[in-house]
């Protein structure tokens, strides 16, 4: 099925996997610059309405639990594929080199947001605990369709 305009669906094959992406129907996350100030701090009046290419999305918060994921439509037809929950992690090890996927027991901390340590939410920069150890996360999740993590030291993590 494929309908074209704001109100889009459409059936992707990924990686032998089919999405199903609906479009945004409402544009409440807005990148345009009407809203901002003139330099002399006058506001600026709105010439235009807003435009398609300036519509944005609300973050993606990864947490634990069974494995969970949502294909999104970018411009120009690309398909990006957020983790929305995920127990599982590809953690490389950078004495052997050697990457394992291995399950998440709990997020440690995560520096970009105090009231993300508390519930939970794995973002890049954040330390999770994992059969391996601790290790800090690389990559991505609500953009790269992945958790990607490096092992580090206890005593680099405590400093």
């Amino acid at each position: 099925m494929k309908r074209i305009g704001l109100y889009c669906k459409i059936t992707v094959i990924v990686n032998t996997q089919v999405w199903k992406i609906k479009g945004n129907k409402k544009m409440s996350v807005w990148h345009g610059d009407l809203h901002k100030k003139k330099p002399s701090g006058g506001r600026k009046r709105a010439y235009r309405g807003k435009r398609k290419f300036e519509r944005g999305t609300f973050p993606v918060e990864t947490t634990l639990g069974e494995p969970k994921r949502k294909a999104v439509r970018g411009r120009g037809g690309n398909v990006k594929i957020k983790v929305l929950i995920s127990k599982y992690a590809c953690v490389t090890d950078p004495k052997s080199g050697k990457t394992e996927k291995v399950e998440i027991v709990r997020v440690v901390k995560n520096p970009v947001n105090i009231d993300y340590d508390r519930r939970g939410v794995i973002t890049k920069g954040a330390v999770i605990e994992t059969s391996l150890g601790l290790a800090r996360v690389t990559s991505r999740p609500g953009q790269d369709g992945m958790i990607n993590a490096v092992l580090i030291s206890e005593e680099k993590e405590k400093s």
